[in-house]
């Protein structure tokens, strides 16, 4: 086979800038942390664990790495918590995509709105915890009326479940 000017093109992949019908996929992580692809949801599980697992982030944002950057719009977190449970002194969670990972509780923050993050993949994301995660967690801690102030206590030590303001 030939290219356009002539030249063979056995061997040689075309790079998406030589393709003009070629455009960039718009990836898409929605609150829940469901991909969608142009608007249309991904649900292949096979096609769901290849973009997870080559998720990536940097200064720019979040994008998966092929022979070009693809950029990921990520409405809030690429990762959700969708189960939390103490596991001995520890802390153990289920992510969206099945894996299971410990959670350490000094990453525990609250955001607007009062939702929970934490950080997960090694530290390398962080994670929305989901509203049954979020139940989950505040039932593991103790809520003081008196002062307003929950705390979550695991292998000897406390942890704040502070509102945000």
């Amino acid at each position: 086979m030939t290219a356009g000017d002539g030249t063979p093109t056995v061997g040689r992949e075309a790079a998406p800038t030589e393709n003009p019908g070629w455009t960039l996929p718009r990836l898409h992580i929605d609150v829940n942390g469901d991909w969608y692809d142009d608007d249309v949801e991904v649900t292949h599980p096979g096609i769901l664990t290849n973009l997870r697992s080559n998720l990536r982030r940097d200064a720019q944002g979040y994008f998966i790495q092929t022979r070009v950057r693809i950029p990921v719009t990520v409405e809030d977190m690429a990762w959700v918590v969708t189960r939390i449970e103490r596991r001995g002194e520890g802390l153990h969670a289920i992510l969206n995509d099945g894996t299971e990972t410990a959670i350490d509780p000094a990453t525990l923050r609250f955001g607007a709105a009062d939702v929970p993050y934490c950080a997960v993949k090694s530290g390398a994301f962080e994670a929305r915890l989901s509203r049954a995660a979020t139940y989950q967690l505040l039932a593991l801690g103790e809520y003081d009326e008196r002062t307003g102030r929950g705390t979550l206590r695991l292998g000897g030590r406390e942890y704040e479940l502070r509102r945000s303001v």
